[in-house]
C-alpha cells in the first residue's frame, strides 16, 4: 500500500472508531476500536511487506519478517472478532500469507503478495463498515 492509501485508511479508521463511540456501548466500542487498531497494524505490516520484497535481492529476510508480524496481528485479530465478514477476510490474508512465506520458501525472492493486500483491504473495509 502506498503511504497515502495507508494515510487514507488510518484516518477512516480513526472516523470509524469516533463515530462509534457515539453510537454504541462501551463494549462494542473496545471491539471496534481494537478492530481498528488490529487493521491500522496490518495495513502498516502489508506496506512493509511491500517495501521487502521491493527490496528483496539487498536483504530477503525482511520479507519473511514482515510476514511474521502480519500472522502476529491476524492471530490478535482473529481471537477477539465474532463478525462473519471480518473472519472470512482474516482467513483470506492467513491463506494470502501462507502462499507468499510458500513461494519464499520455494527460492522466490519477489512472491506474488496481491492476495495479501487485496486481503489487507478487506479487513479495513469491514472494520470501518
Amino acid at each position: 500500500m502506498a503511504k497515502a492509501a495507508r494515510q487514507r485508511i488510518a484516518a477512516a479508521l480513526t472516523l470509524t472508531a469516533l463515530t462509534l463511540t457515539a453510537a454504541t456501548g462501551c463494549g462494542a466500542v473496545d471491539k471496534a476500536l481494537d478492530c481498528v487498531r488490529t487493521a491500522d497494524a496490518i495495513a502498516t505490516s502489508v506496506d512493509n511487506l511491500q517495501q521487502a520484497v521491493s527490496r528483496a535481492s539487498s536483504d530477503p529476510t525482511q520479507a519473511s519478517e514482515a510476514l511474521d508480524e502480519i500472522d502476529k496481528e491476524i492471530g490478535e485479530l482473529g481471537r477477539t472478532t465474532g463478525d462473519a465478514d471480518l473472519g472470512k477476510a482474516i482467513a483470506d490474508l492467513q491463506n494470502g500469507v501462507a502462499e507468499a512465506r510458500g513461494a519464499i520458501d520455494k527460492g522466490d525472492a519477489t512472491p506474488d503478495i496481491s492476495s495479501v493486500t487485496d486481503a489487507a483491504a478487506e479487513i479495513a473495509k469491514v472494520c470501518t463498515s
